[in-house]
């Protein structure tokens, strides 16, 4: 097949976002769908990098509405597109261990529960009950929704790909886009190293580097890279299946089953921006120590895999979604840690306000762009 010279609609960035938002304009019947993955494979950038967890626990109530749309469309994927993703309710344990975080916890919980989201509170005692494996004894309190837990990320990604493709959706690999052309404020096309094709609506799905796709367009996204690392050990025969993910807020350490084994991961809190993927095995060893402390039986586990990936950072952990100063020009993108687990909403919300003009499931207006140059920030604390 011959690289297309037009498209309807472009979409730059073959992740999760880039894969729903695709999938859910050729749903509603939109024809001509171009998406772009730099990639030889689809899912391999942020999403394909990151722990795969889904939650209703945040923050804020946009956060929590993202979430209550987004995850039940996780448990009817297999409905609706045909692939299983390993949907693992294991429920997620925030360990609060400094007197601050407990007093904006239970801010959290009474939004969340008001919002008809059945959190619970724990006291230091019963987080040390339920994690009998782990040392928790600085335990003030902590939350738990049972309804949180674990998706396979890439099988989300092909999953929609797959369906998008089946519906008319062209899905091209190894393509980078190397400019945007933009005439009289508005978008013209893209320039790419397959050549230029010509479209009036470019969607920018592009995570960490979505930035660098504005700064194209002549749009600056606030939008930092930030790089994330997390390893998964050999088998652990006594951690139970009903290990929940555990999240030790206070040092940004988490820990989740994985396979036989645990996942466990750290937010180094001194990391410079950029686009660095490797791994730094010096901040390994600083994870491990700390992760080893809370869970002994980790001194005795082998290392099985570890890599890094990027977070694509907001200055108020929120998204961005929607149109730019640049007519035709749109963003979903910066969800600074958990946008896998907000992806099927996000499409499906970019594909109403791309075809009708306004979000119609969930209104998310409040998280467009010029939020930050007109002083409307909605600061997340719930950021692991």
């Amino acid at each position: 097949m011959t690289f297309p010279k037009t498209a309807d609609i472009i979409i730059i960035g073959g992740g999760v976002m880039g894969a729903s938002t695709a999938y859910h304009l050729a749903a509603r019947g939109q024809k001509n769908i171009l998406l772009l993955e730099k990639e030889e494979f689809f899912g391999l950038g942020a999403t394909g990098r990151c722990a795969g967890g889904v939650r209703y626990q945040f923050s804020t109530e946009i956060n929590v509405e993202l979430s209550k749309k987004s995850l039940p469309m996780f448990e009817n994927f297999k409905a609706e597109i045909g692939q299983d993703i390993n949907y693992q309710k294991c429920g997620y344990i925030f360990a609060l261990t400094r007197p601050q975080d407990v007093d904006y916890f239970r801010h959290n919980i009474e939004l969340q529960q008001r919002l008809g989201v059945q959190t619970e509170w724990l006291t230091g005692d019963e987080i040390r009950q339920r994690l009998p494996l782990m040392r928790f004894e600085d335990a003030i309190a902590g939350t738990f929704n049972s309804k949180d837990g674990l998706v396979d990320p890439n099988s989300v990604v092909m999953g929609y790909i797959n369906a998008g493709l089946r519906i008319g959706v062209i899905a091209e690999n190894n393509v980078e886009v190397t400019g945007i052309q933009v005439v009289n404020g508005e978008v013209r096309g893209v320039i790419t190293n397959q050549g230029i094709v010509s479209s009036p609506i470019i969607v920018n799905a592009c995570g960490p580097w979505s930035g660098l796709i504005g700064d194209m367009a002549g749009v600056k996204l606030p939008i930092t890279p930030l790089r994330r690392q997390m390893l998964t050990t050999s088998s652990l025969p006594e951690v139970p299946e009903d290990f929940p993910f555990v999240i030790d807020f206070a040092q940004s350490l988490y820990f989740h089953r994985e396979g036989d084994g645990l996942l466990t991961g750290m937010s180094n809190q001194n990391e410079q921006s950029g686009f660095d993927q490797n791994v730094d095995e010096e901040f390994e060893l600083v994870n491990l120590e700390s992760a080893i402390s809370r869970m002994p039986l980790l001194e005795h586990a082998g290392l099985a895999s570890h890599w890094a990936g990027l977070y694509e950072v907001t200055p108020d952990a929120h998204p961005i979604f929607g149109r730019t100063p640049v007519k035709g020009f749109h963003v979903v993108a910066g969800f600074s840690g958990h946008g896998f687990m907000h992806g099927p909403i996000s499409g499906k919300l970019m594909a109403e306000y791309i075809l009708d003009g306004k979000f119609e499931t969930l209104d998310v207006s409040m998280l467009d762009l010029a939020r930050f140059e007109e002083d409307r920030l909605i600061k997340e604390y719930n950021v692991v």
